[in-house]
């Protein structure tokens, strides 16, 4: 039962993704429409919907739950460096190519799907604990990221670690932590902006499939064996060690979820400022993206069992 109604949750979510596929197909949304919206969801709506979620959460999430779901989050980026450098050679040979799949394993769209996802299995209360895990992943991001492709760390890539959604995850930790109350009037306004995110985020993904080279999103048999190995595999490997770390089926529910979440574009953009191809993981990001409809409710019938 929790299948089904998970599923449809996840329906709902890829009829969003569907309208922006039509929207681009339409003509009603461009390049340079798609990258404002994108630029709003990284700058603005999502880091507010980081600080709602804490601010309405106030007094119903422990700071126990909040240590113990960082330690959660350091843990499986642990896992996932480990294991990007032990199966990224199975399906890459080129040294570079090989490093992307590294960074995929690692990088997932935490932010643009993980957040919608949580919001819809979960609640919005519990988009906090999301922000311990792109803490992390920010950090990892300008150090582990940038080093691997680049070699080499710069000021410059540090610098970048600075950035409004990391500012208001601490914002939002500190809220949480300290309990602050915001003012009614604020507390409206962030949660009514932080709000246009989901559909805002689902919307812009539908726009990358609409150009997209099918063909090549669903002709690469070695992605859909990557897809299995992170969507599925992985995070079912890794539920025994979280059960034993939490208890509350809810913590566990945004955990698992963010163990299965599909690859970001991150890795891509850094593999684009490095002058690489990077049309396999612009591949393995759509195919991962669609995939992920039906491999959570899996993972959270699995997890509720």
């Amino acid at each position: 039962m929790l299948f089904v109604t998970v599923f449809f949750q996840m329906l709902a979510l890829l009829l969003l993704i569907g309208a922006g596929w039509i929207i681009a197909k339409k003509g009603m949304m461009d390049e340079h429409t798609n990258g404002q919206m994108s630029g709003l969801l990284a700058n603005v709506f999502n880091p507010l919907l980081i600080v709602s979620s804490a601010a309405n959460s106030v007094g119903l999430i422990s700071t126990a739950d909040m240590k113990t779901v960082g330690l959660i989050a350091a843990g499986m980026f642990a896992v996932f460096i480990v294991l990007g450098m032990v199966l990224s050679p199975f399906f890459e040979h080129d040294r570079d190519q090989r490093k992307l799949f590294q960074l995929m394993f690692v990088f997932s769209n935490l932010g643009f799907v993980g957040i919608p996802v949580v919001t819809s299995v979960a609640g919005p209360e519990y988009v906090v604990y999301v922000t311990e895990f792109i803490l992390i992943y920010t950090i990892l991001l300008y150090t582990y990221g940038v080093g691997l492709l680049c070699g080499k760390l710069s000021l410059s890539s540090l610098k970048e670690m600075l950035n409004p959604g990391t500012v208001c995850s601490v914002a939002a930790l500190g809220i949480i932590i300290w309990g602050i109350q915001l003012p009614d009037f604020l507390k409206a306004a962030v949660t009514c902006l932080g709000n246009v995110t989901s559909p805002m985020a689902l919307i812009v993904i539908g726009f990358t499939l609409a150009h997209a080279d099918l063909r090549r999103v669903f002709g690469q048999p070695r992605l859909y064996v990557f897809a299995l190995l992170k969507l599925l595999v992985l995070p079912l490997l890794l539920l025994p060690f979280l059960r034993m770390a939490a208890r509350e089926l809810p913590l566990i529910s945004v955990c698992m979820v963010m163990f299965g979440m599909p690859v970001g574009n991150v890795p891509m953009m850094l593999g684009m400022q490095k002058g690489m191809d990077v049309s396999t993981g612009s591949a393995a990001i759509i195919l991962t993206t669609v995939f992920c409809v039906l491999t959570i409710p899996v993972l959270m019938a699995v997890a509720a069992g």
